[in-house]
């Protein structure tokens, strides 16, 4: 019997993107604390921010406000989301020079299967090296890599040297590397997860190898079985080449906060017009089976409410608003709207095209 082959499977990042392209446009901004955000008058969030921001304690999704009092010479720029979007279709189609298994994560991550690949003699690591290369030279972008057997150790590995970095985990490794990994370098493991697992006197995947798989399911859930297979190393999910959007949503986060549900009520005709124009673009492929409402609170706290429909009008979207303002009952810092996305049915009869 043939054993299956080996997979080689690439994770590239690129080091603080949106404020790297603002960095590469403007010199200046190369050697300052800068971020890549909202404004702090108007609520504004931290989408990224380059390594020197970073040494005084700024991270991305924080406060704008936050950010400001941590490091009071902080650059805010407005993000470009277009800019963006350029750049990443550039390195996307580095990407293709080498393989056509590419799983985007997002615009500056992506997992790349290149273990058919005949670039470089079929190593993985040289190929990581002269994608880093080319996007450096030909994009002004620095890109750090993960190669490892699986996506779960090549995500970990692309971050592992950061910034600018090169990991390599090579099959033979993998044992030994896994077993001393903290557990909240486990996808799925957030702050609450790891609180468990601490209590159970895990820290490290080692230590978690001592629970049998029962016993895991039995504490976790169906998030067990993944548990255990994870801090042995197993993972045999492929590189997934279509990602289906599931869900399309517009949110908007008010400079003062919304006392009442009358006051949220008066923005939703305008959040529902700017959700119908960004549906509109995928209003030939996909249908609507779904409304979703988001609300988040003065204290930040937050809630989602849904309801299935193929037609959710404005008086759906009122019902679940009211409901959402029921679940806090205070006033609202951010409202969103969304529809849960499906497929057209194929008509009976109708024959899939061959292409």
């Amino acid at each position: 019997m043939v054993g299956r082959v080996q997979r080689k499977i690439i994770h590239c990042d690129c080091d603080c993107f949106f404020a790297a392209v603002e960095m590469r446009d403007n010199p200046a901004l190369a050697n300052i604390p800068i971020a890549v955000g909202g404004s702090s008058d108007r609520r504004g969030v931290i989408s990224t921010c380059n390594y020197q921001a970073r040494e005084y304690g700024v991270r991305s999704a924080m406060a704008t406000a936050r950010a400001i009092k941590l490091c009071p010479n902080l650059t805010v720029i407005p993000g470009h989301m277009e800019k963006y979007r350029q750049v990443s279709q550039q390195i996307m189609a580095i990407y293709r020079d080498y393989t056509d298994l590419i799983e985007p994560l997002s615009l500056d991550e992506a997992f790349l299967d290149v273990t058919e690949a005949g670039h470089c003699k079929g190593s993985a690591t040289l190929i990581a090296q002269e994608i880093r290369a080319r996007i450096k030279a030909e994009v002004g972008i620095i890109v750090s890599a993960g190669v490892a057997p699986s996506k779960f150790l090549a995500k970990i590995a692309s971050d592992w040297d950061k910034p600018d970095g090169l990991y390599v985990i090579r099959p033979h490794e993998v044992d030994a590397f896994v077993e001393v990994l903290p557990v909240e370098k486990i996808f799925g493991v957030g702050e609450k997860t790891a609180a468990r697992l601490h209590k159970l006197g895990v820290k490290q995947c080692g230590d978690l190898r001592g629970y049998t798989l029962a016993q895991l399911v039995d504490h976790f859930g169906r998030f067990g079985k993944r548990l255990y297979e994870l801090c042995r190393g197993i993972d045999d999910r492929p590189v997934r080449v279509s990602r289906e959007r599931k869900s399309i949503s517009v949110e908007n986060t008010f400079s003062q906060d919304l006392p009442d549900l009358e006051s949220c009520l008066e923005h939703l005709p305008e959040l529902m017009q700017s959700l119908d124009s960004r549906f509109e673009k995928h209003r030939e492929k996909r249908t609507v089976k779904g409304a979703v409402v988001k609300m988040k609170f003065a204290d930040f706290t937050q809630t989602t409410v849904e309801h299935a429909s193929d037609q959710p009008d404005l008086a759906l979207f009122a019902a679940l608003m009211r409901e959402a303002w029921e679940r806090g009952n205070k006033p609202v810092r951010l409202l969103g709207v969304g529809y849960r996305l499906g497929r057209f049915q194929q008509r009976q009869g109708e024959q899939l095209s061959l292409l």
